[in-house]
């Protein structure tokens, strides 16, 4: 039987929880044995197999016109989405971006900024993605599993991948939800 393929990207957040990912030290390669890891920010390949993927995994909210198309192809191309951490679940701290207008941030982020010179602007060229409101992934696109935790720790995404690997749906709930 064939190892099944898992896929992680990263949008909106600060990479925390691939680095919860990587705490799971030695046990990585027990992983490796149950599946066949591909296209991860940690890995040189960085889109999930076009041919598709057994379980994808987002970290992060949806902040921009970009993150929108990572979602909805890691989508298109697995089997089981797993939202990873509470940005992607809940929309996390870059939601806070929420309370003000997409414009007064560009204006804060670009012109007003302390060390912002005279020439300051916000960027406007079509090859550029578009900002949006942040967004939960689930609010863009269908999640199969949300493990929440700022980041989740080691363990939970061990139990996680582990469970997954062998074909089970893992529960988090009680001690796994808030492993220490």
């Amino acid at each position: 039987m064939s190892k099944p393929k898992v896929a992680s990207d990263w949008l909106a957040g600060c990479a925390g929880c691939h680095m919860s990912l990587l705490d799971i030290d030695e046990r990585i390669l027990q992983v490796l044995e149950l599946a066949d890891l591909r296209a991860t920010p940690i890995t040189d390949l960085k889109h999930p197999d076009e041919d598709g993927v057994d379980v994808g995994i987002l970290e992060g909210g949806i902040n921009n016109t970009a993150n929108e198309a990572v979602a909805k192809q890691m989508r298109s191309r697995c089997k089981y989405l797993v939202a990873l951490g509470d940005c992607a679940v809940f929309g996390g701290v870059p939601a806070m971006r929420n309370f003000f207008t997409i414009e007064e941030t560009l204006r804060r982020a670009y012109v007003e900024t302390e060390s912002t010179d005279d020439s300051g602007k916000i960027p406007d060229d079509p090859e550029l993605c578009k900002p949006t409101n942040v967004r939960a992934v689930s609010e863009v696109v269908k999640v199969d599993l949300h493990v929440p935790g700022c980041p989740p720790d080691a363990d939970v995404i061990f139990h996680v991948l582990a469970e997954l690997a062998q074909g089970r749906i893992p529960e988090i709930k009680d001690e796994k939800l808030h492993w220490h």
